[in-house]
């Protein structure tokens, strides 16, 4: 059992929150990008992506920006025949856009790779989509105590690194309907 250790407010240093897209995305926090399958999500977050990359403004934000790397996961669609073709007709930089290989190892986020390839890329963004994939498989995404611990530990990495975190979630579809 952890030691008890209260803390004062007081002495607790106000930080500012950085921002990879204000007021949407942090930096050093996780952002949840959550619906019904087919809304768009994944295409969205894409679409981002290739903005990054280039360097280009987002919208709704007129800063100016450099061209930022990216670690893209995904375990639902091919790399070469969905994610590359729908990033080149975003027009994306695709030097920017790295991908953990996972043909060894599946990855989870309490995965030490998911840190080095943060140290290695330089990355300042990190998604993961879907979030259910990678949540690891020992979590039961319906204990929050269990996933708690999980998102803490990745939420400390984002923040050494100043990475903003993109967990982007798809919601259990109902039978004929939309998610519940």
């Amino acid at each position: 059992m952890a030691e008890l250790k209260i803390l004062n407010m007081d002495e607790i240093p106000a930080t500012e929150v950085g921002w990879l897209w204000y007021p949407y995305i942090p930096y050093g926090k996780i952002t949840i990008v959550h619906g019904d399958p087919g809304d768009g999500k994944t295409m969205m977050i894409l679409q981002l992506a290739a903005i990054l990359s280039r360097g280009d403004k987002l919208p709704c934000d007129d800063t100016e920006r450099e061209p930022i790397r990216i670690i893209y996961q995904t375990a639902e669609d091919g790399l070469g025949d969905t994610i590359k073709p729908r990033l080149l007709a975003a027009n994306a930089d695709c030097t920017q856009i790295k991908v953990i290989d996972e043909s060894e190892a599946a990855l989870s986020m309490l995965d030490e790779r998911i840190e080095q390839a943060i140290i290695e890329t330089g990355a300042k963004v990190i998604i993961l989509d879907p979030v259910q994939a990678y949540i690891g498989s020992q979590i039961d995404m319906n204990r929050a105590n269990e996933v708690r611990n999980v998102l803490s530990q990745l939420g400390r990495v984002a923040e050494k690194y100043g990475c903003a975190v993109i967990l982007v979630g798809h919601l259990n579809k109902v039978q004929g309907g939309k998610a519940n």
